[in-house]
């Protein structure tokens, strides 16, 4: 039987320099960062450009990823990579005062971390996280899950790091009261 290698091996193996992992890592990866990407950022053009920078990046610090026998996560590794490369383009956009809309409408489709949280946290949490404001939400998600500090999270979001520390403390408080 012949298995495919995942995606761990897949980079491992575009270290090496095997361009048909490569392309085999981006032809299963690709649309699901592009999607991750487009949730996060409006502007087509940003995506664009964040998502070639991110496989060019993976492209050339494959050798950076945790070798074989350590456990580790290429795809998180990879979300890692395109994160860091969608607030710097947010950053040379605010240099250039110009900021990319950001997508503020819920998505019609709940995004694939909030069904894996959705399908491991109580009914009582998941009831309390959807009567959160949007934007509070949107904070939660950029801190919790994407792990990003309250810097990256305003670049992110385009709003100004006390508002993010102020929605994040105010989503904390109405999770403890709506949880207790």
């Amino acid at each position: 039987m012949n298995q495919d290698p995942d995606e761990a091996t897949l980079v491992r193996r575009t270290a090496a320099g095997d361009r048909q992992a490569f392309a085999e890592l981006y032809r299963r990866t690709s649309p699901w960062l592009l999607a991750r990407l487009q949730r996060r950022c409006a502007d087509d053009d940003v995506v664009a450009d964040v998502l070639q920078e991110t496989y060019l990046t993976v492209w050339r610090a494959a050798g950076g990823f945790a070798p074989a026998g350590v456990e580790s996560s290429a795809v998180s590794w990879l979300w890692t990579i395109a994160a860091h490369r969608l607030i710097d383009a947010f950053r040379r956009r605010a240099r250039q005062a110009q900021r990319p809309p950001i997508a503020l409408s819920e998505t019609v489709a709940p995004a694939a971390e909030d069904e894996a949280l959705a399908g491991r946290i109580s009914h009582e949490l998941e009831q309390a996280l959807l009567e959160l404001p949007a934007e509070a939400r949107q904070v939660l998600r950029a801190m919790t899950l994407d792990g990003l500090s309250v810097r990256e999270t305003s670049l992110l979001l385009g709003i100004p790091e006390n508002t993010v520390k102020t929605r994040a403390r105010r989503a904390r408080i109405a999770l403890r009261e709506a949880l207790s």
